[in-house]
């Protein structure tokens, strides 16, 4: 068996995280190489299927991205699938979860060209603190807190208005719990949850990605959110349109949690391209390369 494994063009030299998944593969007799997306050389159809894992530079280039998923979901096996990285690859999918009953962050969305009011948001939404994304991004990229009644409100305003010159964006609560507690997220493999961490920014700041000296420790959820994580998958599990898959679930998921006091609630649902923290589970990695070798078999 040969896989690709779906990276980026300049992958940085300290993204190690992956080598227990390389090492379970290695166990299991699969051959692997590091394809970059977005190389037009690489022949997918060599490749028995193509595991995306670090293509970090999609969010600049969504179009494209998909055009290529698109691409080689016909010449080999893609997981996830085309149709996870067309829905998910764009926070709208954030629509549909919020349709289906679960609990999202709450959001004010704006396509290009939009005009708007952040405080008449704010005000009509009774959020004390605003936050501002972009539609498409990763990283925390061109992500902005800002305050009702000081000066970020200028500066908030200026940032979003420079965001709609050219893509949708989204305005959302701030939660500051995020400061303290940070973000913590579930790790899913063929549809059982391996492990789960907690992820804290530094004091002050909102970013729980470790580019931004966020660190990371394993994390014990309480039957409640077990109860809300589960629920996501099983709604992944019972809406095709989304997945691409027939009453099954995604190869791998990562759902991220914020909490407001004591409600938790879903930041993002990552099927493509998320860190999968092995580091912090590595029994998990054993279990994506198996549950990988399954599916191509089958």
């Amino acid at each position: 068996m040969r896989i690709a494994l779906a990276t980026c063009e300049e992958l940085p030299e300290w993204e190690v995280d992956d080598r227990p998944l390389h090492e379970a593969l290695h166990a299991n007799g699969v051959d692997f190489d590091h394809a970059c997306w977005s190389d037009r050389s690489v022949e997918w159809s060599a490749y028995d299927a193509c595991l995306i894992r670090t293509t970090w530079d999609y969010a600049h280039r969504r179009d494209e991205f998909v055009d290529w998923a698109e691409r080689a979901a016909g010449l080999t096996r893609l997981f996830n699938p085309f149709d996870t990285i067309r829905w998910n690859t764009c926070k709208s999918y954030l629509l549909d979860l919020e349709q289906a009953g679960i609990p999202v962050i709450p959001t004010h969305w704006l396509e290009p060209g939009d005009s708007f009011d952040l405080k008449t948001i704010l005000h009509e939404n009774r959020w004390k603190r605003g936050f501002i994304k972009p539609r498409i991004g990763a990283t925390a990229r061109a992500t902005f807190r800002f305050d009702l009644d000081d000066e970020t409100l200028q500066a908030a305003d200026d940032h979003l208005a420079s965001l709609l010159e050219n893509e949708a964006a989204l305005v959302q609560p701030y939660l500051p719990d995020v400061e303290t507690i940070g973000e913590w997220s579930a790790i899913f493999i063929d549809g059982m949850m391996t492990h789960a961490v907690q992820k804290i920014p530094v004091a002050g700041d909102y970013r729980v990605q470790d580019d931004f000296g966020a660190t990371d420790r394993p994390y014990q959820p309480d039957i409640s959110e077990l109860e809300l994580v589960n629920g996501v998958m099983n709604t992944l599990i019972s809406n095709r349109q989304w997945t691409g898959e027939s009453q099954r679930a995604p190869l791998y998921a990562r759902i991220d949690i914020l909490k407001d006091g004591t409600q938790s609630m879903v930041n993002e649902v990552e099927l493509v391209e998320p860190s999968l923290f092995f580091r912090h589970g590595p029994h998990a990695a054993e279990s994506l390369a198996s549950s990988l070798i399954e599916r191509v078999r089958a």
